[in-house]
């Protein structure tokens, strides 16, 4: 018995609570699935009382060779700031640029 080859394009919607994926065989149709997998989650937190989005600290550890972290406690020492400060507006810089 042979499989069939078939394409199929895969989406998982990130930063829920929950597994929410979803597949189709044309990008058209993957976006399709994806609103109705998300209307399903969405009613279903609901229905149990859950917050559908993951909610995050705001704290994560951070392994650096500890030469870069000499550098950075430099550069943030250079500007008045504390590391944290510095590390928090680079970041900052970098994602929204």
């Amino acid at each position: 018995m042979t499989v069939p080859d078939i394409d199929m394009f895969r989406g998982e919607i990130l930063g829920i609570n929950g597994g929410a994926d979803f597949y189709g065989k044309t990008p058209d149709e993957l976006r399709q699935e994806f609103k109705k997998s998300l209307n399903v989650f969405l009613e279903a937190c609901k229905e149990k009382g859950i917050e559908p989005y993951k909610e995050f600290s705001g704290k994560f550890n951070l392994r650096i060779p500890p030469e870069l972290h000499a550098e950075i406690a430099s550069l943030a020492s250079a500007e008045g700031k504390s590391l944290n400060q510095w590390i928090v507006e680079t970041i900052d810089q970098s994602v929204h640029t």
